[in-house]
Parts: structure tokens; sequence; C-alpha cells
């Protein structure tokens, strides 16, 4: 591990130090992107679960009725969420005081942990109630792991990129994070050709999580040699950083409610039009599994190309216009881009539609991070990003599954898409009243 800077001192790094090397165009590039990989595996093993439920529900929670088996499944998705506040202010308060990089290492081994557990774990027909009580324990381990995740790797990204390049470089988070999808959808398209529907059910659905448990022995690897950012090593020994995290984050309650108010709305659309969306096309466009995850994989591709097309944008026009885009855009065509896709018959009139919301919410997901990070001074940004955010995802993005499944049981499943529009709104109204946070970047007074 490279030794870190012993001086107080806010001066200017010493000579062969990793602040000095982070700045070299090399470092800092192979930097970010060994970072994001390690982003990527982390993501797609919180994913996988999402994407396979549709295969393993029934091994766990026995019924006749598939809305009612998936509707368990979203409950233990859902409590994971609840594990990523603990997470966002655990791993980031590891992250403010010790290093990114160390906080980084330890949740990839956590997340490890919990893909194991879920490929190891015995069905109900085999052990009764164990069964279920080890996959919520896997993913009560995956959402502690991805809770930190989130803060610390925008934080990473943010402190490592140039001024000019924030918004394009803190972009790749979310590049990555749809990449994870796009790796745990297109494990699935192979495992539906290799496999018959019969061998999924049985035990094919274990696979992902094998790879995935396979996969964050690499990102450990990546992580274990990342350089520390340049902006934490110069101020880790000053009085401010050796105060109480919350005691600081709580000097920035603007701040913080401006990552509630701007993640809600951006959360919530996120996860309807991408990890919900397969389930969608399958229980309510009643399209075969097969095809639903065709339409999901390559929707996701658009999207995944979209995130540093917007956030290099932001770099140039700023970040609000991006985020009332999406404000806007969400508030208004929700509602009819859902209906639409509930009646599409034709895959590729589905993927048009989808790929229209997803344009929309890339005014949020492409810039969120970035806006995020220049909220908190380097002391508490971990933290800041990371706590509120978790709270806030695992509210309305932890819920936004089981929430539409609840409304179609019900009979009423157009009210999930008023509510998503409904939410998108409220978010909107902060986008109309907040700052342009490229001009007011607390991480222009990084000294480094």
């Amino acid at each position: 591990m490279p030794a870190l800077l012993s001086t107080p001192s806010l001066a200017a790094p010493l000579e062969g130090s990793p602040a000095l090397a982070a700045d070299r165009p090399g470092r800092r590039l192979r930097a970010i992107l060994s970072g994001s990989v390690g982003n990527l595996v982390e993501w797609y093993d919180w994913y996988a679960f999402s994407a396979f439920s549709l295969y393993f529900s029934g091994s766990f929670f026995p019924s006749e009725d598939t809305t009612a088996q998936l509707l368990q499944t979203a409950g233990i998705f859902a409590l994971g969420f609840l594990m990523r506040p603990i997470g966002g202010w655990m791993f980031g308060r590891i992250a403010d005081k010790v290093g990114r990089k160390q906080s980084m290492t330890l949740s990839v081994l956590l997340m490890s942990l919990g893909s194991l557990l879920i490929a190891l774990t015995p069905t109900y027909q085999t052990v009764g109630l164990v069964a279920p009580v080890m996959l919520l324990t896997a993913r009560l381990l995956q959402g502690l792991s991805v809770g930190g995740e989130y803060g610390v790797s925008a934080t990473y990204l943010a402190e490592m990129a140039t001024p000019g390049r924030r918004g394009f470089y803190s972009s790749f988070l979310y590049l990555t994070l749809i990449g994870a999808q796009l790796l745990a959808l297109g494990i699935q398209l192979i495992l539906q050709k290799v496999l018959t529907q019969a061998q999924l059910l049985d035990w094919g659905w274990r696979v992902p999580f094998v790879v995935g448990a396979g996969l964050s022995v690499v990102a450990l690897y990546l992580r274990s040699n990342l350089t520390e950012t340049a902006a934490f090593t110069a101020q880790k020994h000053t009085p401010e950083a050796l105060r109480g995290s919350l005691q600081v984050l709580g000097q920035h309650p603007r701040a913080v409610l401006t990552v509630v108010g701007l993640t809600a709305g951006g959360t919530l659309a996120f996860y309807t039009f991408t990890t919900y969306m397969l389930k969608f096309l399958v229980n309510t466009a009643h399209m075969a599994p097969a095809t639903a995850a065709n339409v999901s994989f390559l929707s996701l591709l658009v999207f995944a190309a979209l995130q540093p097309v917007f956030g290099g944008l932001s770099d140039r026009i700023g970040r609000r216009p991006l985020l009332i885009f999406f404000g806007v855009g969400g508030l208004l065509g929700t509602v009819p881009l859902l209906t639409a896709l509930s009646h599409s018959t034709d895959p590729w009139v589905a993927l048009g539609w989808l790929v229209v919301a997803l344009v929309i919410v890339s005014g949020y997901s492409g810039i969120n991070v970035v806006v995020k990070a220049e909220l908190f001074p380097v002391q508490v940004r971990a933290l800041g990003i990371g706590l509120p955010h978790a709270l806030t995802v695992a509210l309305f993005g932890g819920t936004a599954e089981y929430i539409a499944l609840w409304c179609k049981r019900a009979g009423h499943e157009s009210y999930f898409y008023w509510y998503t529009a409904g939410c998108i709104g409220l978010s909107l109204l902060l986008f109309l009243s907040m700052a342009e946070t490229k001009h007011t970047s607390r991480l222009n007074e990084d000294a480094v």
C-alpha cells in the first residue's frame, strides 16, 4: 500500500507522494478506471438479485401466484435497502477518517460474501423457513456494502477528476452502475440460451451469484492497488478532519436536504425504468422473459452510452439545466410512457418508449454524482453524499418494485405511475430553486 503523507501541512505534496502521482494524467485515468471497474462488480452483485428473481423466487417462496412470489422477493429486495443507510454511514465515516481506498476495498469484500451466500443457500423445499432467512441475511450484507459504495465511489471519482472534467468523469459511476445491470442481463441471456427453463428454475439461477463472488476477487485486487486522492491525503491530519463526522455533517443542513430532494425523484425514476422494467414487461406487458430481457438489455446499452454524454454536457452548460430537463420530462412523461409500455406487445415499440424514458432519466443519472460531491467539503464529503443518499434510496428506490407490484395486485397499477411522476415533480421544485453547483463547487476548496 503506498505510504500516505504524514504531515498535517496543507502545502503542495512532496515529490513521489501518491497525491502528486494522482495528478499525473496517466495515473489519474488509471485510478478512475480501476475504481469504476470495482464499482461495476459491486453493482453487478446487487442487480443480479433482481435480474434473476423471476427464476429463484419459487425456490424460496412457494406459491401458485407469480405476482405473490415476486411481491415477496421484492420485499427482500426492499429490506436490503434498509441496510444502505447504515452502510452509507459506516463506510462514509471510514472514507472520511481512514481513506477512500480502504473504504472501497472493504465494501467490495463484504459484497462478495453476500453473493457467495446466495449462491449456496438451499431452497425452501430442502430446509423450509431457513432458506428465506438465509436469503434475507445475504441481501442485508449486500445492502450494507452497496450503501457505502455509492458515497465513497462518488467522492473518489469527483476528487480524482480535473476541474473542467468533473461531470464527465463522475458520470463513470452511473456508466458502470448501468454496465453492472447489462452484465447481469447479459449473463441471463446467455443462460436462457444454454439452459432449459427447468434448469434455470432448478439450479441455473445460482450461476450469476457464483460469477459475482469470483469477480469480487478481481475488484478486491484492483482496489487494493488504488491511489488515494490528493484531497483526502492533504487534509487527513487537520483539526477539521479529526472532529466527529456527524458533527461536521450537521453544519451542512442545506446540502443534506439538497441530496435528499435531488435523490427522491431521481432514484425512483431510475429504478422504475431499469431494475423494475424487466418484471414490468413480463408481468404487465406479458412479454416472454427472454424477449423482455432483450428489450431491457438494449435499452440499458443506450442508457449507459448516454451517461458520459450528459456528464460532459454538464461541464459545458452547467448541472442545473439538465436536472430541470429531467424534472420537467419526468413529471409530464412518466404516466404516458408507463401506460404505453404496459400496452406494448411489439418489443421494438417497447424499446423505443423505454429509450425515450431513459433519455429523460439521464438528466439525473448522468450528473447527480458530481452535483452531490460539489455540495460538501472534503472532511465530510463521503458521509455527506452517502448517508442522505442511502436514506432516500431506501425510502424511494428500494420500495419502488414493492409499491408497483402492490398496486398491480390491488388492481390499480396506474397509481404507481402517478406516484412516480409526483415524486419527480417534488424534486423539480428543488431543481428550480437550487444554485448552480458548477459555480459554487466545494471541490474547488480542496487544498492539494
